[in-house]
């Protein structure tokens, strides 16, 4: 079953202004299945193929006459020079959607884009399913079936078994391919780093303390989680500071790119489970952040969000941008509302009044209403609420 996605009509509008479109992304995620489904016309090439990218890699420019009127082509970052032999060819040529691109390794990509293809190029970004995506055309699932099932689209279009779909993915895309990227020798060491991430989720991250609790230096957790980050495991959400006249928290915060992930690797396989366990609370926090990064990105947009803390631990979990206005957003994975809730709200409004225009409240229950100047919102109904379509 296709579920259709919300980028879609951002990825036609660029195809007819660029003459390439590059969509990068987690594995699994649809990139494939995406762009098969908007351009059936293309042929289509996988350079994880080894045999394609052996005849790629010996003769790119006949690989290229063979594709002149364009082509969908795959994991295109396995074959980094090839993009020196495309941006030949775009030059002489430039069609509009000529060529759609994708890739799951941001780092490898955006190093070959930059280098050969700035300007010819737009960058998109798809990430697993959002809410409004699945509740359109599941007709959804309940709170803790989310945070357990996560976002992967093979999970709700093949109706798959999610424990086993992430045991799966894990062993076959991080066990494997990120363990032979950068030559780990401990593979005990580094299951335990990665396990020890989804016990950090919505944490600020210190990898002098997980070097610790791993055995090994600070250095080598630096670069496990760049590796991470580059293939759209986990992402840092920075911090936000400006001179207040306050000392703030200057270390980011680490969330993984799909709750589901995160709650398979700390061993929860039921929503029973789930209900009872301490860590409830950050999961339902990574699924409402990431539910308002999918919003900004299927735009074509950058997210810009941040989180604020000061050593007083007064805290936002996300602030995002607005010009020179501030839009916070507090979590709280409750269904009854309490007063408090707002305590952090309340706080940024008070000591940046001319940058707070509004603030929203997204938890689990079903009152919505305005209070003051903040919005309680469902997360279900959040993303579209608080960044409403154009």
């Amino acid at each position: 079953m296709y579920i259709t996605r919300e980028i879609e009509k951002t990825v036609v509008l660029l195809a007819a202004q660029y003459p390439i479109v590059t969509i990068t992304g987690p594995r699994q995620s649809g990139k494939t299945t995406l762009v098969k489904k908007l351009f059936p016309e293309k042929p289509y090439f996988s350079l994880e193929n080894p045999d394609l990218r052996e005849t790629v890699q010996s003769d790119p420019r006949a690989f290229l006459n063979r594709i002149q009127q364009g082509a969908i082509l795959d994991e295109v970052q396995r074959v980094p020079e090839f993009f020196s032999y495309l941006q030949e060819v775009v030059d002489s040529r430039p069609l509009k959607g000529q060529y759609i691109l994708t890739g799951s390794n941001q780092f490898a990509l955006l190093n070959s884009l930059t280098q050969s293809l700035a300007g010819r190029t737009v960058l998109l970004k798809l990430l697993p399913l959002t809410i409004n995506e699945l509740e359109k055309q599941t007709g959804g699932a309940s709170t803790d079936d989310y945070l357990l099932n996560g976002f992967y689209p093979a999970i709700y279009g093949d109706r798959l078994n999610p424990s086993i779909t992430y045991r799966s993915y894990y062993e076959t895309y991080i066990e494997r391919d990120l363990r032979q990227l950068i030559h780990i020798k401990d593979l005990l060491q580094f299951q335990r780093f990665v396990r020890l991430c989804a016990g950090r989720v919505g944490q600020v991250f210190n990898a002098s303390s997980l070097a610790n609790e791993v055995g090994t230096s600070a250095v080598t957790i630096k670069s496990w989680l760049s590796i991470l980050q580059a293939s759209y495991i986990v992402m840092l959400l920075p911090p936000y500071f400006e001179n207040f006249g306050k000392r703030l928290i200057k270390a980011a915060k680490l969330y993984f790119y799909d709750v589901g992930l995160a709650t398979y690797l700390l061993g929860i396989e039921s929503t029973q489970q789930l209900a009872r366990d301490p860590l409830r609370g950050a999961l339902f926090e990574n699924m409402v952040l990431m539910e308002l990064i999918k919003t900004r990105t299927n735009r074509g947009l950058d997210p810009q969000f941040h989180f604020y803390r000061d050593n007083h631990q007064n805290e936002i979990d996300i602030l995002f941008k607005r010009g020179s206005d501030l839009l916070p957003v507090e979590i709280k994975s409750a269904q009854t509302f309490h007063a408090d809730f707002l305590k952090g709200l309340r706080y940024l409004q008070k000591i940046m009044p001319e940058r707070f225009k509004e603030g929203y409240l997204v938890y689990d229950g079903q009152i919505e209403q305005k209070i003051d100047t903040f919005d309680l919102v469902n997360f279900r109904r959040a993303a579209p609420v608080i960044f409403p379509p154009a």
